[in-house]
């Protein structure tokens, strides 16, 4: 049952199927919810956090092939979550998922799957399948699940062949928060568990939530930041009313060009008001796309928690060509020869060379395409929060240099320039103007330097 062979004929006691797109059929044995679900198939090599890939809504849309083949020994606990939304649809894996053997468990793997809504596939050459991956591309397929072992399968090739791919589909906006959030996590410690962030933390960030992890949070608050979280179609102008010292781009599953619809102009709203940003994985891609590069769909992809990057461009002195050992989930990747002068190539793949990293020159915004929060090196790229919330990477970078004010009530241009000379006197600078107000106003955005 472990040849990926592409006949239909249904070995004995099959319970699950993966179809796809070409028509192959790989058969196995089910486990998980009982169903079908369609999406684009990938794979992923790290060798521990099975749940934190199935619960990373980065994932969503997507079929993971674990190229580990003991997937599920340590069960599942409530702590390992990286979300409660949509994530991956199911999981193929070499091994049948044993009883759980880890002090950390809370319930079996194969459980929390059939709870959770996801479908698993064991039995399958995952071997095979990955190489096919690596040789063809990242393929369409249906996952299914039934306990009697009676399948369709004319109609599961159907489906499969049917469904449009991750190309040119918008996904953020199903995963993303539905209204604001204060964020209340604190870090992970064993034995304590979660603690809660301080809320009189300084400073202040605002998340865009594009599929996030809830990781990703804690090490800002690690870091020594408060953290709002908006939803993925928050607008600049509800953004800046939240006085933020910095904005972060958060990840998420997708085509970026497709998120990029509604999600750029906001990013470059931010830019026009040099308001610090930081971005991981797609918030990455969303950055660059407002800066003016390109984005492109990868062959295979890169997930992992094994991914070597290494730090290129101006500005790292010593640490010139360190390597750091990141955790990846991407199918699409900024496109390096689409950079302008104006962006800084910051980080690159030693993997195939792809674009990892960059910074936009003048501006205090800089984003990678890895996720730090991750921490697979363990502590390899902590940093990138502690430059964002701190200024790490020198002051240039320190969201603490400036804090901002919108003033949107000015009535009469002698009213706008006698305040505007008045807040001048008391620091502030004039950075942007839009003319969204509701009443038919002009907004004000200023800042000026932190005492």
């Amino acid at each position: 049952m472990a040849d990926p062979a592409t006949s239909r004929a249904q070995p004995s006691g099959a319970t699950g199927v993966l179809v796809l797109a070409d028509g192959t059929v790989l058969w196995g044995r089910g486990f998980g919810a009982v169903g079908a679900s369609v999406g684009e198939v990938c794979f992923n090599t790290a060798m521990t956090g099975y749940q934190e890939v199935m619960t990373d809504p980065s994932y969503a849309a997507q079929i993971v092939t674990f190229t580990f083949p003991h997937i599920g020994n340590v069960g599942a606990n409530a702590e390992d979550m990286e979300s409660r939304v949509e994530g991956a649809v199911g999981c193929v894996v070499r091994e049948d998922v044993t009883e759980p053997s880890n002090f950390r468990s809370a319930e079996r793997f194969v459980d929390w799957m059939a709870k959770a809504g996801k479908i698993g596939l064991s039995g399958i050459d995952t071997r095979a399948l990955t190489r096919r991956i690596r040789m063809s591309g990242a393929p369409n397929a249906v996952i299914a699940h039934a306990s009697d072992g009676k399948f369709h399968i004319p109609a599961l090739v159907k489906r499969a062949a049917e469904w449009p791919g991750l190309e040119g589909m918008d996904l953020a906006k199903r995963v993303t928060r539905e209204r604001q959030e204060t964020w209340e996590g604190g870090y992970w410690r064993l034995g304590f568990g979660y603690g809660r962030a301080a809320r009189d933390a300084k400073p202040h960030v605002v998340a865009i939530d594009y599929g996030a992890k809830d990781n990703i949070f804690r090490n800002l608050v690690k870091a020594g930041a408060r953290v709002t979280v908006v939803p993925a179609k928050t607008s600049f102008e509800d953004i800046m009313a939240l006085a933020p010292d910095g904005v972060f781009l958060s990840n998420g599953p997708g085509d970026p060009a497709a998120t990029g619809e509604y999600a750029v102009p906001v990013i470059k709203a931010l830019l026009d008001a040099d308001v610090p940003m930081f971005g991981i994985c797609l918030g990455h891609q969303m950055l660059a796309l407002a800066a003016g590069a390109k984005t492109i769909k990868m062959h295979q992809g890169h997930r992992g928690a094994n991914h070597p990057v290494q730090r290129v461009g101006e500005g790292w002195g010593e640490t010139a060509g360190l390597v750091e050992i990141t955790s990846m989930n991407h199918g699409f990747a900024v496109d390096a020869d689409s950079l302008p002068d104006h962006v800084e190539q910051t980080h690159v793949s030693l993997f195939d060379g792809t674009n990892c990293g960059i910074a936009i020159k003048g501006k205090r915004a800089f984003a990678v395409q890895y996720h730090p929060e991750a921490s697979p090196g363990p502590q390899d790229s902590f940093y990138l929060f502690e430059k964002f919330v701190g200024g790490g990477w020198g002051e240039a970078f320190c969201m603490q240099k400036w804090e901002y004010l919108v003033v949107s009530r000015f009535i009469g241009l002698s009213d706008e320039v006698a305040q505007l000379n008045r807040l001048g006197l008391e620091g502030w600078e004039l950075v942007f103007v839009t003319s969204n107000d509701p009443g038919g106003r002009d907004r004000f955005y200023l800042r000026r330097q932190k005492i």
